[in-house]
Order: C-alpha cells, then structure tokens, then sequence
C-alpha cells in the first residue's frame, strides 16, 4: 500500500534554539526535511487575529487529566488520583462516583478520560479510562457509568486492554466518538526500555497486529468490536484495532465537519507529532522516528518508509503534547478550522494553521503550566486544563 500522507512540512520548534540543541536522526532520501523557526513564541510572523486573555475559572485541581461538557453547561473533571469534580455556576464540587475496580495510581497511571456518549441526554452514560491492576501488571481499562444528576453510579468495566503490562507509563486513554457511535481510543505503547514484554523492548509492541499496545482502538459504545474494523479478517490481528504504529498518544479529536481524525503523539527525546488517523494505517512507532534515546543515540536510522504514515509535522525538542482540539466555535472566529494542540513540558497550547494541505502556521499560547487538555466548551470559548498538584481550569477570553 502507498502511503498517502505526504506531510505538509515538519518542523522543528524554535524553542529548540533557546533550549539547546537536540539533533534528530539521520533522514533518509524520501523523508521530509524539518526546517528551523524565526521566534521562540511562534514560528511565523502573523499576528493573532484578536486580542484575547486567559480567565483562571477553577483551581486546586489535583492532576487533573480530562474533561467533558454536560448539557446544562456543567463541566465533569477528573483527577488522575481517582476523583471527578463538577464545576457548575462558577461552583467547583467533588461528586461521587462508584468504585473503580483496582485503580492503579503511579507515575503517569490513575483514573484519565472522560468523555459522555453521543446520545448522554437520552441514556446518561459516561466512559471513564483508568488504569488497573499494579506496577508488575496493568492495564488501561474503560469504565461506563450512568450520571443521575448528583453521582456517576451503575459502573461497568466494558473493555480491557491486552496484553497487560509492567510499570507506570504510557497509557493513551483518550476516547473520541465517530459519527456512527462508535468510539476510538488512544492506547500506548506501554513504555520505556528497559521496560520489556516477552523477552524484547516493550515498545515493540505497537508493530504487533496481535496485541492491542501501541494503537488506536475502535469499539462499540458497549465495549464490543465492530464487525467492520479494518483486521477483522486479518488472521492472528486484534480485531479491535484501528490504526497501529503509535507511541503514546495523549491529543485525539475527531471533527465531525470534516470526519477527520487527528492525534497528537508523544516522542522519546524530541520526535512529537501530528498526525492524520486513518484506519489501518501504520504510523511506523518505533521503526520510523524523529525521536532519539533518553539516554543519548537513535532509536532509528529511518524517519520514513513506505507504507509508514508519515507525520504532518513534529516537535523537536518535545512539547510533550497532550490535548488536541480543532476549533469550531464563533468566539474567535479567525480560528475556526485551527487546531490547538496542547503541551506538559512546554507549557503552553499551539494554535496550527492548515490551509489548501500546503501551508503550516504556527503559534505558541504560552501558559506557564503542564497544559494536559485543551478543548472547545459550549460556549465556544477555549479551555486549557493544567495538569498540576494545584492544577486550573483556564479559558480564553476576546480582549
């Protein structure tokens, strides 16, 4: 199969140039070439179409990781140590919430995702992603609940990830819904080396079309596979899987305007990405990467290959990305169609401009904190969710 996705350019934050240096692998003839930026707030001249600021609406949030919009207008918020607040009227609470079966908390472990069914006004439901088990064996979970109103009650585990894993890192966990109803999840790759799985290096796993690591997962909204997916017919393939190739994606939006589904993914030492998700399409973890070792060296001497699906453009250094959105709303108007990917290390949202599949634009929002998730409210402003010990809830306002 050829690949489809030319990028559009790659580039390389200029960040990087006050940062230090941090070189990428060797490209190969048929790779795209990342190019410097001029500024290290944003990587090209235009200014913002309107002048805007940033309105703290909650704080004293503990890690919080994602969010999710109720009908009314209330906002759900779950803490990765296990809890889900509400913030209502300006009002923030802790609401209960039903046992979750063996929550595993540790590093980047705990209680993730949110995110209600298309259908919440008619059926209630709420789909929660968490990790369970403990650090010798675990794995991402989803967990449905009903919310009457005052609690998230009625839990039902309706999916589990396989193979489970060791450690604490790299869980995915977010949950899109495409236009049938059916949901797309993010999983990782499991982790670092040396973390290992079966004799060899754990990442290995996102290559294996028999393990559901490293992926993008489609399942019913009953936790059921559907009978379309792209290896249902593949023998030894997980049926479950939509796309493969993946490290560690945290930023996932699907656009119900365009259909199209895009992803943020964490890199290794530099080598994040943007990418376009298709099903059945490789993303080529680890085999293709701009990433390098934590510990120094390449993990790859190839950046792109055929039938690998090339990124629409990278990080270097890493902005840990983590939330995406592409905008819709009528606030700021100018960034309608724009997407705004958010970032831990560098912390701040990157508002991106695609226009005709050919240009780029970059602008760095900077935040000051680990940004975790960025999304459009209902009222069709932008917020940016922090992830700190006293983490906050932020909204962007026209000036």
């Amino acid at each position: 199969m050829k690949n489809l996705h030319r990028p559009f350019s790659l580039v390389i934050s200029a960040i990087a140039l006050t940062i230090g240096s941090c070189t990428i692998p060797e490209a190969n003839p048929n790779a795209p070439t990342a190019q410097a930026s001029a500024s290290a707030i944003a990587t090209n001249k235009e200014r913002p179409p309107i002048g805007f600021k940033q309105v703290t609406v909650a704080k004293d949030l503990e890690n919080p990781w994602g969010m999710a919009w109720l009908p009314d207008g209330a906002i759900l918020i779950t803490e990765r140590i296990g809890r889900v607040k509400i913030l209502r009227n300006g009002s923030l609470e802790q609401i209960a919430i039903a046992k979750i079966p063996k929550l595993f908390v540790s590093g980047q472990a705990g209680l993730m995702d949110i995110s209600l069914h298309p259908r919440f006004a008619q059926n209630r439901l709420v789909y929660l992603t968490f990790s369970t088990g403990n650090f010798q064996s675990n794995h991402t979970s989803i967990l449905r609940v009903k919310f009457d109103g005052k609690a998230l009650v009625e839990p039902q585990v309706i999916f589990e990830v396989t193979p489970s894993k060791s450690g604490n890192q790299h869980f995915g966990s977010r949950i899109v819904w495409l236009p049938d109803n059916t949901m797309l999840i993010a999983i990782g790759d499991g982790g670092n080396p040396p973390l290992q799985l079966n004799g060899e290096l754990m990442r290995k796993q996102a290559q294996k079309l028999n393990s559901q690591l490293g992926k993008v997962l489609r399942l019913k909204d009953d936790g059921s596979i559907p009978s379309d997916n792209p290896f249902v017919k593949t023998a030894g393939a997980n049926p479950a899987i939509w796309s493969y190739g993946h490290r560690n994606i945290q930023g996932l939006f699907a656009d119900p305007t365009s259909k199209q589904v895009w992803s943020t993914e964490h890199g290794s030492r530099g080598g994040d990405e943007l990418n376009l998700i298709e099903a059945g399409k490789n993303y080529g973890w680890p085999v293709v990467t701009f990433s390098q070792e934590y510990t120094g060296g390449k993990i790859s001497k190839e950046v792109s290959r055929l039938n690998m699906v090339d990124p629409k453009l990278v990080w270097t250094p890493a902005i840990a990305p983590s939330g995406l959105l592409l905008y819709r709303g009528n606030i700021f108007r100018d960034w309608q169609g724009n997407l705004f990917a958010g970032g831990l290390v560098s912390k701040s949202v990157v508002r991106i401009k695609i226009e005709g599949n050919k240009t780029i634009v970059q602008e760095t929002i900077p935040v000051g904190q680990r940004v975790r998730d960025v999304r459009q409210g209902k009222d069709g402003f932008i917020y940016i969710l922090t992830d700190e010990q006293a983490g906050q809830l932020i909204r962007l306002e026209p000036m």
